[in-house]
C-alpha cells in the first residue's frame, strides 16, 4: 500500500510540475505544497524498500 501511495503522489507531483509552467498556474503557497508532495512521496517510496 505504501509503495502504491508513494508512486501515486510522485505521479501527481510530476504532472503538476509539468503543467504549472505550461499553463501559467500559480497559487499562494504552491512551492510549499509541491515540496511537501515531493517529500512525502519520496519517504513513502523509500519506506517500502
Amino acid at each position: 500500500m505504501t509503495k502504491r501511495t508513494g508512486m501515486l503522489l510522485l505521479g501527481i507531483w510530476l504532472i503538476l510540475t509539468g503543467l504549472m509552467p505550461l499553463l501559467h498556474i500559480s497559487f499562494r503557497g504552491s512551492t510549499t505544497v509541491m515540496a511537501l508532495l515531493a517529500l512525502s512521496s519520496g519517504i513513502l517510496i523509500l519506506l517500502n524498500r
